[in-house]
């Protein structure tokens, strides 16, 4: 999505910039962190100096460091920007990466077998560069062939794709990327072995501590520390460079000068925020303070580097990174014989924090300290709301306000967290000013209802014209903080909110038609067009109504134009050979067959109608008896009504082990169920063991979008009329 006025585009901002490598970088470590961990235990326990010598247990070192982890961390990062196909292809890519680097090493010992042999490179950096560019690669490919496959080669075409893509990677990655990642890191660790022989470690506070509080440590933590401190841990058995940013020292100092030399509101929290802090390993928290006092700079900076100096002196390191920066979990991690000598150099580091901030303190005669505006400034540097602002700024504090907003109840999703309304949209897309590039359509079993009103909301998008904004759904269990918008049923609204607090969230109650759709797509008109999202005019309402049903709701997507490029339009069904054929098999049988459609059905309630689709399912062996328990559970939940007379019963996540392969099941109601106050028509019951069955719900969805066609669902006299309708004739 590109601005219409270039003068309206925000400037690029080198800040900002490294900010996002490192929240890319740290979302593909994080994650992985406890296998390197529990490496770093295996590490201290068995090896030949360790606690507990094992020389076959000493085995598993060398295998984990170098081939489990950068996997691992390739997996990430390429299901970040591909899901599961991506890190798939990042997997291979990698390994040939790996591979690659070996390759280079042994031939540069065997030119010189009288020289000191160089060890190994373990790829974090190489798989960290490589499994976004290769999941990347195998995303625009697949958008290239996705529409051009015939009917029935789906599953060939796409496992041998990714199969000669990730060949074709590997390759690159041999010849092209290793030899790369090997100069960078020679580079990097002749530059840190420079600095230490020269006595000059200490001096990288001046670099690590501002950018700490600059929310820029992660490209230097996950980028340089944490690869090179891994490579020297696994000759050494512990490395020092872990220590540069972890040790709670100088932010500790900070807080305590504020416990005892503060003034109001900062005085009163700092006692508890050295606690989480130190305690807790939560460093932000102690962010606030300096940002309210800039000078206070100069005292994290000599805290940091006096820490430094005394492990420098003392010769002290970890055996793996410590996280959080805990002084728990640095002791955990502290190499044998180490753990005084570490805990020292956090005593000094206090110390010397704690001194320096005291006399800037002492010196200054202000008592003004804004402490909720310099959370606020923090909150804005960091791109996304801070997990421990709270305690910071009191629950009237307007960082605590939006917090709570956004953690309010099921049955009260609106606000300033979570949109249900077009004012609420406008007042909470204020606060997110970036592009909206990724929705996701999140439910509880990611199987049906978000399947569907993704396929809606994605109509809509592209109709818009909006041709890369990606809209996809998920599991409310497999969402992680990389959305820019997410759209879920209000009663999973907080659940959804939860592990997406960065994103604009959007609930709905009809997922066929909700008039929050529109609302989105007006959103992305003014976001191309650079127009802001101004605060309403005054507060919305607490008891904001729900969305409206679909009887009420804005003008089926029927009766939209199509684009202009020609594409279907919104409301249409694409009944092509192309797009009908890819929806039809799952294990060689279809995902809808005519046995599974019945025209007319017995039910009475939404109960007796779930067990009478769920039982359609059964008969055609797609799912376990077990399946139609899980279905009724997952309606207790949240209502699988859609709007338009149709509701999709289906499992919860948890129930997807019950499920032997994909499946759909349609009756049809002569009289309507009442389905929780709603009528309907149409249960269209699914049971999804992959993605074979998306598209097949993508027709249904269209369908039922289209008030003629559903008229020609209800007058349709055979199963085969009804197949046709949804393009599976």
């Amino acid at each position: 999505m590109t601005a219409t006025d270039e003068t309206t585009s925000p400037s690029f901002s080198p800040r900002v910039a490294i900010q996002k490598i490192g929240t890319s970088l740290s979302t593909m470590v994080m994650p992985n962190l406890p296998a390197l961990i529990a490496w770093g235990i295996i590490t201290a326990l068995f090896m030949p100096a360790g606690y507990l010598p094992h020389e076959g247990l000493a085995g598993l070192i060398g295998p984990m460091i170098h081939y489990l982890l950068p996997l691992m961390i390739a997996n990430t990062g390429g299901r970040m920007v591909y899901g599961e196909r991506g890190g798939v292809v990042a997997v291979i890519a990698t390994m040939g990466v790996i591979t690659g680097s070996d390759y280079l090493i042994d031939q540069i010992n065997a030119a010189d077998p009288g020289g000191e042999p160089l060890g190994q490179i373990h790829m974090f950096i190489g798989a960290m560069m490589m499994a976004p560019l290769a999941a990347w690669v195998m995303k625009k490919l697949d958008r290239l062939w996705e529409e051009r496959i015939p009917a029935g080669f789906e599953m060939l075409v796409n496992l041998f794709s990714a199969g000669i893509v990730g060949f074709l990677l590997a390759l690159a990655g041999f010849f092209g990327l290793a030899p790369i990642v090997n100069w960078l890191m020679a580079l990097l660790s002749d530059g840190v072995a420079w600095l230490i022989n020269a006595g000059l470690l200490p001096l990288v506070s001046i670099l690590i501590e501002p950018a700490k509080i600059f929310f820029l440590n992660n490209a230097i933590n996950h980028g340089v520390l944490t690869p090179l401190g891994t490579g020297e841990s696994s000759q050494t058995g512990k490395s020092i460079l872990f220590l540069l940013e972890a040790n709670p020292g100088p932010g500790l100092g900070i807080l305590l000068a504020f416990t005892f030399f503060g003034a109001r509101a900062a005085k009163a929290s700092a006692p508890g925020a050295a606690v989480i802090h130190f305690l807790g390993g939560v460093h932000e928290i102690y962010f606030p303070y300096v940002l309210m006092r800039p000078q206070l700079i100069l005292a994290v900076i000599a805290g940091g580097m006096s820490g430094v100096l005394v492990n420098v002196m003392l010769g002290t390191g970890l055996v793996a990174p410590a996280a959080p920066g805990s002084v728990l979990a640095i002791m955990a991690q502290s190499a044998r014989g180490d753990h005084v000598k570490i805990l020292l150099s956090i005593l000094v580091a206090t110390a010397v924090s704690f001194a320096i901030a005291s006399l800037l303190l002492k010196l200054s005669r202000r008592t003004d300290d804004d402490l909720a505006g310099a959370t606020a400034k923090m909150e804005s540097m960091k791109g996304k709301k801070s997990s421990v602002a709270g305690a910071l700024t009191g629950a009237d504090g307007s960082t605590a306000a939006a917090g709570a907003a956004g953690a309010a109840g099921a049955g009260a999703a609106g606000g300033r967290g979570i949109a249900e309304s077009d004012q609420e949209l406008r007042a909470i897309a204020a606060d997110h000013p970036d592009d909206i590039r990724r929705i996701v359509f999140a439910c509880d079993a990611g199987m049906g209802s978000s399947a569907m009103g993704a396929s809606v909301l994605r109509k809509k998008v592209r109709a818009a014209g909006f041709k890369d904004v990606e809209v996809v759904n998920r599991a409310i269990s497999n969402l992680t903080d990389e959305w820019d918008l997410v759209v879920t049923h209000r009663d999973l609204a907080q659940r959804a909110y939860a592990p997406t607090a960065g994103a604009i969230h959007v609930a709905v109650d009809n997922f066929m038609n909700s008039p929050r759709y529109e609302e989105i797509v007006d959103l992305l008109k003014r976001r191309e067009a650079g127009e802001a999202d101004p605060e309403p005019v005054g507060p919305a309402p607490a008891d904001a109504p729900a969305a409206a049903p679909a009887e009420a709701s804005a003008a089926p997507a029927a009766e939209q134009a199509a684009p202009a490029d020609g594409s279907t339009a919104v409301g249409e069904v694409d009944q092509s050979a192309d797009a009908a054929g890819s929806t039809e098999e799952s294990a060689g049988e279809p995902i809808m067959a005519a046995r599974s459609i019945t025209l007319h059905g017995t039910a009475t309630t939404a109960e007796e109608a779930i067990t009478e689709s769920g039982r359609l399912l059964v008969e055609a062996g797609a799912v376990d008896p077990d399946y139609v328990d899980a279905m009724h559970e997952r309606e207790k939940s949240v209502s699988t009504f859609m709007g338009n007379g149709l509701a999709i019963p289906h499992g919860t996540n948890e129930a997807k082990k019950s499920i032997r392969r994909s499946a759909m099941s349609l009756i049809r109601y002569d009289q309507p169920v009442d389905w929780n106050g709603q009528e309907v028509e149409f249960a269209v019951a699914i049971a999804g063991q992959g993605d074979e069955h998306l598209t097949l719900l993508q027709n249904v969805a269209m369908v039922f979008s289209d008030p003629a066609q559903v008229e020609r669902l209800r007058t349709a006299e055979t199963e085969e009329e009804i197949l046709a309708i949804f393009g599976t004739d």
